[in-house]
């Protein structure tokens, strides 16, 4: 192994609505996260099939508590400077700073706590990396304009930036954007709080949506830009190469078109502009986009500096629909089984080699530096009777990816910003809603039902973390 570079980001990443809890604490207001319920009506929740905009006495709402990392922040940054963090990936709640999202006045309750939260990261040394809006959307919004579907909310956005900007502007570097911007597509309420009505065309409120999201990206960048001078600002997909099942021509059509249906924001929000085949494919599919004419000038200046991701697997994709249908794991996007790789326990492939793959594709199409913001192994894991937890499976996982993420910056010479594992810390899992599927170096005592202490534990990983920071990723036995 060669060495990574000397200022090179190591650390981890949480988000607000899967780790903070104290949803109705501090003047927060309701987001669509908070709605989003445990069980059978999670996933049409969050695929904006089944309207939930109030919580009720029938479900379980793992976000309500979450770890409570609202109330246990300091003590779990003492951790992570434990392990020699030297960047934690944090989101701000959006409706912790303004309940309803469009409010004329912030909430400073609110940015006091992520005053603390800052303040207590560079006690440590360690490099706040905040996204600005991880799938959060206040509830205000949604029952007002509809989320973003309305270009109003673009507005409401700006503002809310505007703030975090001028507060924040001698606390955080680094900044994104949206999280996983390509994930509306999938997760429309999850991703920007669309709701469906009955012989609604959805193509086109997602794709409005979607360029509403875009123009607002575009226009934090700008300003960010001109209030925190030196700053940096990224975009953020979930990624991961699509493999042609076989080397049947069809195949490699299909596996083309799901990886630019995959980088269509990001192409956006680097380059500037929507990519010729983007335009034609709506086209197509009679999706007519309502643009103001300075739109185009907006997109052109607003690109981002840097590109970041998350990478958990790669997918593999075949015009054989019953070889399409034998896969499992993939509840957001459909995917073929790859024979060649193995699954975590939740059906996702593991495939170090594909991190690879995807940051020589991202560098080629790009030509900007990359972070990898996510990448992790859900898995459940056991407390043993003395209260160690070997998670071995889980160190395998990390070792294999750094290996590659290493390969990619000394044999391919890539620009790599920063590694940031998912969930240094147990938290609930964003599509299923369960603590079970733990990704952390930190163990969480509690239950997919809720129940817990929530006490904190190092797992053999947390060790093994450590020794790989302190080695700048040299040592990875």
């Amino acid at each position: 192994m060669g060495r990574f570079p000397k200022d090179f980001l190591w650390g981890g990443a949480t988000a607000a609505n899967q780790c903070e809890g104290a949803y109705n604490e501090g003047g927060r207001g309701p987001a669509n996260v908070d709605v989003v319920p445990f069980g059978e009506d999670r996933f049409p929740v969050m695929f904006g099939k089944l309207k939930m905009l109030d919580c009720d006495a029938e479900h379980y709402y793992p976000s309500h508590e979450a770890i409570d990392m609202y109330h246990h922040f300091k003590e779990d940054i003492a951790l992570f400077a434990e392990m020699g963090f030297r960047c934690y990936r944090l989101s701000i709640a959006w409706t912790r700073i303004l309940p309803n999202g469009d409010d004329a006045e912030p909430n400073e309750e609110g940015l006091a706590f992520y005053d603390a939260l800052f303040d207590e990261c560079h006690k440590y040394g360690i490099e706040p990396l905040v996204t600005i809006c991880h799938f959060d959307a206040p509830i205000a919004l949604i029952k007002k304009y509809g989320g973003w579907k309305d270009r109003r909310m673009v507005d409401a956005y700006v503002h809310y930036c505007d703030i975090l900007f001028h507060r924040y502007k001698g606390k955080v570097k680094y900044w994104l954007t949206f999280n996983e911007i390509n994930m509306l597509l999938h997760m429309p309420f999850m991703g920007a709080g669309l709701l469906f009505e009955p012989g609604e065309n959805v193509e086109q409120a997602k794709y409005q949506a979607a360029h509403y999201e875009l123009v607002a990206s575009a226009k934090a960048v700008k300003l960010a830009h001109e209030v925190m001078p030196g700053c940096m600002v990224g975009c953020m997909l979930a990624a991961g190469e699509f493999y042609p099942r076989t080397c049947a021509p069809e195949d490699v059509q299909a596996a083309a078109e799901a990886d630019r249906d995959n980088y269509f924001f990001i192409d956006v929000q680097s380059r500037g502009a929507y990519p010729v085949w983007a335009k034609k494919r709506m086209e197509r599919a009679g999706i007519a986009l309502r643009t103001e004419p300075e739109d185009d000038q907006t997109l052109r200046e607003g690109t981002v500096d840097f590109i970041s991701f998350s990478y958990y697997s790669s997918r593999c994709i075949t015009v054989n629909k019953e070889l399409m249908e034998q896969a499992d794991g993939n509840a957001i996007g459909a995917a073929a089984k790859n024979p060649y790789l193995k699954t975590s326990e939740w059906g996702w492939a593991i495939d170090p080699v594909g991190l690879r793959i995807t940051m020589n594709t991202l560098y080629d199409r790009y030509q900007k530096p990359l972070f990898i913001v996510e990448n992790g192994l859900g898995a459940v894991d056991t407390v043993e009777p003395d209260g160690s937890i070997h998670d071995s499976y889980r160190i395998d996982y990390l070792r294999a990816h750094i290996e590659q993420m290493e390969k990619a910056i000394n044999e391919d010479g890539l620009p790599l910003l920063g590694y940031t594992t998912w969930g240094p810390i147990d938290l609930v899992s964003a599509s299923t809603g369960e603590m079970k599927k733990r990704y952390g170096f930190i163990y969480v005592d509690k239950d997919n039902a809720g129940n817990g202490t929530l006490t904190r534990s190092r797992k053999d990983s947390f060790y093994w973390y450590k020794k790989v920071i302190a080695s700048d990723g040299e040592d990875l036995a």
